[in-house]
């Protein structure tokens, strides 16, 4: 595929080759003792000291920071000059993935690595890399990310915190207050937004935390995540030096926007470490845990439970490394053309603010399934604070929040790809006239071919005309209304993420089959059968409340018939697959897919 046409969400309006896609088994050597090294750190450093974590022992977190910075995990993706190892996105983003399964750590990790250090790593001057980045690649510094007010969560640049130009013209006077600042009670460094004057958007500082006039309340006592600091920060005639300001006057509104997309994209990675580590402790429980005289996972119902928090870590898995793909080649390109590594890095990301969205959806509510279903295999003891899968239920909840709500994400998604359609981006709504043609013709459900990956396709092109088709009728009744129709907007965002899941997991499933062989990759194709099943029941349920929102009569029964036909697949014998995932696992004792 031409790198030029690589764009976000360019994945409604093209089908893609298993060849164009990466996925998770073709992680090189490098990348294996990197994702080992993770590993390792946590099972020797956080693991045994989870306990200590939670109780916010002072100085802890800090030191396993300066300790992950020491092995070099604090700059995976930092360039080489910066004491970081330039590696890929798709490596950092494996990176994210181990670490991801260490509770309140991966929190305090991520947030120094990903909102902490890069808007100066995307956005600093040579000056401020300099200064900054190689400290905190190696961990002497940490960071933290000053962008929520008591008035201002989702919508950023309601902030009210101010920065006034001092007469010298030597500093800015910040004065105001954050909140939830995570590694708040110890991050050396601070990135802070603020309004200059009467500015109507934000601007961004390099603000160093012991400089006078800032205080901290004491660390929140959370639901969750009890080893990660959250603190409010005040800012009281804080001096910061003029030479501090992040990019241009102004600009802090697009680098919030900007290192957003990147948040999201890599929590939707950070959360398949977690979700395998449950799956473990899941397992290996039902193995151990016997009732009526034998090991609970030999039961049909903890088999479902099982094999279905594998079918959707392994969904989730394989849609985020195709998007990290997507990723670092127009990242290539840009470089390629001489653009900084850091401009080059942030511009790609942004490009894929769509699939940055959904996967903050799909892998919070994927961990938030995988860890309620780990409570339920456990029982009681699933329920007692003394069991890791308690720690990890209560961790995943700020997941849905964390880097705006899914619900602004969902919002997000649909609203985005409007945009681009509307500016001709993205050739949605030709396509979608083609599709409402097609589907005044259609008279049953679709023909699907016997061949199993012509079947697999046949389906993912379905779900693809059943959004356009959806998407081209919304807009054609309701016109600029459709914005303000957040229920409508929602539904397709939900098409679109199971869509997206779907074609990642029939591209990663194809190739794999190329990498292996037909005969050792039954039990993914078994994983495929089912997901892509359940999809086409949550497509059409999803399309069918969009079409009761605004359509009626004999319009409403075309959009229906065709919501049928497009979202038809084959029918499959769900539990016989469901078991045979189930027992691979039970087999293997851990994740292993």
């Amino acid at each position: 595929m031409e790198t030029e046409l690589m764009k976000g969400g360019f994945f409604l309006v093209h089908d893609a080759d298993s060849k164009d896609v990466f996925i998770p088994e073709e992680f090189d050597e490098e990348q294996q003792m990197i994702a080992q090294t993770c590993e390792d750190f946590l099972k020797t450093e956080v693991l045994p000291n989870l306990d200590r974590i939670d109780k916010q022992e002072e100085g802890l977190m800090r030191e396993l920071l300066g300790k992950a910075g020491e092995l070099g995990l604090l700059g995976i993706s930092l360039p080489e000059e910066y004491e970081g190892f330039g590696q890929s996105f798709t490596t950092a983003m494996l990176a994210n993935e181990k670490v991801g399964a260490g509770y309140s750590f991966s929190v305090a990790y991520s947030a120094h690595i990903g909102i902490g250090t890069c808007p100066i790593a995307y956005y600093g001057n040579e000056e401020q890399k300099k200064k900054y980045l190689p400290k905190l690649a190696t961990g002497a510094f940490t960071a933290a990310y000053c962008l929520t007010e008591p008035n201002a969560g989702s919508d950023a640049n309601a902030g009210k915190t101010s920065a006034v130009l001092s007469e010298d013209g030597k500093n800015y006077i910040l004065n105001g207050q954050k909140m939830w600042i995570t590694n708040g009670g110890f991050a050396d460094v601070l990135t802070v937004f603020a309004k200059i004057d009467r500015d109507r958007v934000l601007s961004a500082f390099i603000v160093d935390s012991d400089t006078p006039g800032i205080t901290r309340t004491p660390e929140e006592n959370k639901m969750g995540i009890k080893g990660s600091s959250t603190r409010q920060i005040f800012f009281n005639d804080v001096k910061v030096p003029a030479e501090n300001m992040i990019g241009c006057r102004g600009g802090g509104f697009r680098i919030a926007l900007d290192i957003l997309h990147m948040g999201r994209i890599k929590l939707g990675g950070i959360v398949i470490g977690a979700e395998k580590l449950a799956i473990t402790h899941s397992v290996t429980y039902a193995n151990e845990r016997k009732q009526f005289g034998t090991p609970i996972s030999s039961f049909g119902a903890i088999k479902h439970k099982l094999a279905e928090q594998v079918i959707r870590t392994f969904t989730n898995e394989s849609a985020v490394y195709r998007a990290c793909k997507d990723i670092d080649m127009v990242k290539d390109a840009f470089l390629e053309k001489g653009m900084d590594h850091g401009k080059a890095e942030i511009k790609a990301i942004s490009q894929f603010a769509i699939e940055a969205a959904m996967m903050k959806v799909y892998g919070s509510e994927t961990l938030d399934f995988v860890v309620d279903e780990a409570v339920q295999i456990h029982g009681g003891m699933g329920y007692s604070a003394e069991s890791d899968i308690e720690r990890g239920y209560r961790d995943s909840r700020i997941n849905r929040i964390f880097e705006g709500t899914n619900e602004i994400n969902r919002l997000l998604t649909t609203d985005t790809a409007l945009k681009k359609a509307m500016r001709k981006d993205l050739d949605i709504f030709d396509q979608a006239e083609k599709v409402y043609e097609e589907a005044r013709q259609l008279r049953g459900p679709i023909s699907i071919p016997t061949e199993y990956y012509a079947a697999k396709n046949t389906s993912v092109r379905g779900f693809k005309k059943s959004i356009l088709l959806i998407i081209g009728m919304a807009y054609k009744n309701l016109k600029k209304q459709l914005v303000r129709e957040q229920e409508i907007l929602i539904n397709l965002s939900d098409m679109l993420i199971q869509l997206y899941a779907a074609e990642s997991t029939l591209l990663r499933v194809k190739k794999l089959e190329t990498l292996k062989g037909p005969e050792e990759i039954l039990v993914y194709r078994d994983i495929l059968d089912v997901f892509t099943y359940d999809s086409g029941y949550r497509l059409r349920k999803a399309g069918m409340d969009a079409v009761a929102s605004f359509l009626e009569g004999e319009e409403q029964e075309l959009a229906n018939r065709a919501l049928e036909a497009y979202t038809h697949v084959a029918p499959v014998n769900v539990k016989v697959a469901r078991r045979r995932i189930a027992d691979k696992l039970i087999e293997d004792e851990r994740y292993d897919f």
